[in-house]
């Protein structure tokens, strides 16, 4: 992306604008137009209302488009063109809230403020085996205060970009690449099964339509199970290794193999059964998803930290109706 490395605090404040509430791929094409039209931000404050909001049409949420107008004026007009080079002065800044100042004052001035978007959620929330919710004012506290803590004083900007890319591109919110992951001896949600799980969010705990596919792991007479400990439903009760999804996934043999080697290291394997789709209505949402059983020679690294109990026990644990109706039928 031309704004990775990128030190003029005028482009990265229109990056980060531009990528509020818009994807990448949508976002880089109108970034390079306002660039290429307007290379500083006194050039953009020269600009009439109408000639900018053509250039911004199609971004939608028009509100943003507004606020880089006031703000280019006001750094133009009473500040000499000169960028706030102070985190509380960013902040001040018609449409920048604490994300935004804190990637302009890492990037463009190297002063020790985390950027914690969804991909530094992420990470945080796997590596440290946080289950606060990230979208809720004390878990955004929490997580803002120990991605500070974690910060490292001399390049910010560098560690900022860096854990964000990394969240992007190994710990993917689908399908992470866990088993060539560098932190994959020492992440908590590794050990303890819970990369699937993690991180908490309460607005996809309120989804109408959810995909829960269970993977049934079976090692010489045991099978593995984790105790549901997140505030969300079935809290207490216990199931088998989780891949939550925010779509249904049409699961082929391939399609196993590839995701057990990709996010458990899991090399030999042997698929069992592959269920029916399965459907529970909830109060407030449906449950769809599969049962998935796998045979394994041993218990790899990636699924120690899960229970592993004589498949003869099953029966005298507490699970959910949706597991116990699989047991009854599992076809």
């Amino acid at each position: 992306m031309p704004w990775k490395g990128e030190k003029d605090p005028y482009k990265i404040w229109l990056s980060e604008i531009i990528l509020q509430q818009t994807r990448v791929e949508q976002g880089l094409a109108y970034y390079n137009r306002f660039i290429e039209k307007y290379p500083s931000i006194t050039d953009l404050a020269n600009a009439k209302d109408e000639r900018v909001f053509k250039l911004w049409e199609g971004l939608g949420y028009y509100t943003r488009c507004r606020n880089i107008l006031t703000t280019a004026r006001y750094i133009a007009f009473e500040l000499g063109g000169v960028f706030p080079n102070q985190y509380e002065e960013l902040l001040a800044l018609k449409g920048v809230g604490p994300y935004t100042a804190a990637a302009i004052a890492s990037f463009a001035y190297n002063q020790p403020y985390a950027v914690v978007d969804g991909n530094v959620f992420r990470v945080i929330a796997r590596y440290f085996g946080i289950d606060d919710a990230t979208d809720t004012s004390t878990g955004k506290f929490f997580f803002t205060k120990l991605a500070n803590e974690l910060l490292p004083i001399k390049e910010p900007g560098l560690y900022n970009q860096a854990i964000m890319d990394f969240g992007a591109t190994v710990c993917k919110p689908a399908l992470p690449l866990c088993s060539t992951c560098i932190f994959n001896q020492s992440c908590a949600a590794l050990a303890l099964g819970k990369v699937n799980v993690l991180p908490v969010k309460t607005k996809s705990i309120q989804k109408k339509h959810r995909w829960f596919y269970y993977f049934i792991f079976h090692v010489a007479g045991k099978t593995a199970i984790i105790q549901r400990t997140n505030k969300d439903i079935w809290q207490g009760l216990h199931e088998f290794y989780l891949y939550e999804s925010s779509k249904e996934i049409k699961w082929k043999d391939a399609a196993i193999s590839n995701f057990l080697q990709a996010q458990l290291g899991i090399k030999e394997a042997t698929v069992l059964n592959i269920s029916t789709l399965k459907k529970q209505q909830l109060t407030h949402q449906q449950i769809n998803g599969q049962f998935i059983e796998i045979k394994l020679p041993f218990i790899p690294k990636s699924l120690m930290g899960l229970e592993w109990v004589k498949q003869t026990m099953l029966k005298q644990l507490a699970f959910p109706r949706f597991i116990t109706a699989y047991f009854e039928d599992p076809v």
